[in-house]
């Protein structure tokens, strides 16, 4: 029987998973993270990306969180997500009219906008729009 690892990814607002996994990945800080089974104890910022989370050979659910922190102990993992979203469940037309609009106050030159919150929304829209991207690559 293979070894697997219990996982937790919860958002503000709920719990989006709640399992077991042959290993995770995660966009840390310093770059993506695997972690398997019996991982070394590991606290680390999480950058908005995609979170995957292998749960056989053949089957990994994808998710999107746009931040937060990833905490690892030997038999669990946990997640906790700014916000949290199943690959599947995300609204490519909203997310391409988000990207549209941060693009253009990123634009506005008169200076009655708040560069930062448009440079984070612009990311944010990229990193929903790679992993939907990722996913249909991946055939799901």
């Amino acid at each position: 029987m293979t070894m697997t690892v219990h996982v937790d990814i919860v958002s503000a607002e709920k719990e989006i998973f709640s399992g077991a996994a042959e290993m995770v990945f995660a966009p840390a800080e310093l770059g993506e993270v695997g972690i398997a089974p019996r991982h070394a104890p590991l606290i680390t910022k999480l950058k908005p990306g995609e979170v995957r989370v292998k749960v056989s050979e053949t089957e990994s659910y994808p998710f999107y969180v746009s931040g937060g922190l990833l905490e690892v102990q030997p038999h669990l993992v946990t997640i906790l997500a700014d916000t949290a979203i199943r690959a599947k469940d995300i609204d490519e037309a909203a997310v391409l009219e988000a990207k549209a609009r941060a693009e253009e106050a990123l634009a506005d030159k008169s200076g009655k906008i708040d560069y930062a919150t448009a440079q984070a929304q612009l990311l944010e829209a990229m990193m929903q729009l790679k992993t939907l991207d990722r996913l249909r690559k991946r055939g799901g």
